[in-house]
């Protein structure tokens, strides 16, 4: 058996309507897993990700949930780990752009709500049955600006880097139970959060000329670094930010 086969999984994928965590749910789907796909707008049936996850002969569950609503969190967080899933992948976020000196407090608590603190709302809840079984993936979606400062963006910053250290600290703490806690550090990618920065000609070439892969990412690229941090072929990687960024870091 392969040790990237993920058949008899349950995976938790947040953000899953589109972008990163549609491709992410598509790869674990491809890979073996059964799905509960959730983003604040996810049909319940019927939608994108359901059917693609099922052409790969798995099951797909959605549910709609707002991760600025802490209660709703908290109570998916609840009804989710009844299920005791083997995988959580931890996608869903939002990115407010601003001058920092501009920038509406408003915005940086929702950015820190949803992308940071339902983050740790929803883990502390599913990371229970595992670790009372003694086994579990965890993968948090982290950003070049875990490592970086950005522009314009400092709630997404702050969150962004909090979830690198969120990753291990929980790492610290699980990995003698059997639970691996890492992270994935998406380079520029085409997705909804950058086309501010794709729609600016001179800030998107800025961009493209330095990433030394030569062009922007696709949602699929992450797909396969989803995949090995769920599977056992990582059961001994721990507290990691692993970039995928085509060697924007190394530039």
């Amino acid at each position: 058996m392969s040790p990237f086969d993920l058949t008899g999984r349950l995976a938790v994928v947040t953000g899953a309507k589109r972008g990163i965590g549609f491709a992410m749910a598509e790869a674990l789907a491809a890979a073996g897993a059964d799905v509960i796909g959730v983003s604040a707008t996810l049909e319940p049936v019927g939608s994108a990700v359901s059917r693609v996850v099922e052409t790969y002969g798995r099951s797909f569950e959605g549910h709609a949930v707002d991760f600025a609503d802490r209660s709703a969190v908290l109570a998916f967080g609840h009804l989710v780990a009844e299920r005791a899933p083997d995988i959580l992948v931890n996608n869903a976020g939002t990115i407010a752009r601003k001058p920092a000196a501009d920038h509406p407090l408003a915005w940086w608590d929702q950015v820190l709500e949803v992308n940071l603190t339902s983050q740790f709302v929803l883990t502390q809840l599913v990371a229970a049955p595992m670790l009372e079984r003694g086994s579990g993936k965890i993968i948090f979606i982290a950003s070049l600006l875990s490592f970086q400062g950005g522009i314009n963006v400092p709630g997404y910053t702050a969150s962004k880097s909090g979830i690198a250290g969120l990753t291990k600290a929980l790492s610290n703490e699980w990995a003698s139970h059997g639970v691996n806690v890492n992270a994935i550090a998406p380079g520029y990618v085409d997705t909804d959060n950058t086309e501010a920065l794709r729609s600016d000609p001179v800030r998107s070439q800025a961009i493209l000329d330095r990433i030394p892969a030569g062009r922007w990412g696709t949602a699929a690229d992450l797909g396969g670094a989803a995949v090995f941090l769920a599977s056992s072929a990582s059961d001994y990687v721990n507290g990691v930010t692993l970039a995928v960024d085509g060697g924007w870091l190394g530039r």
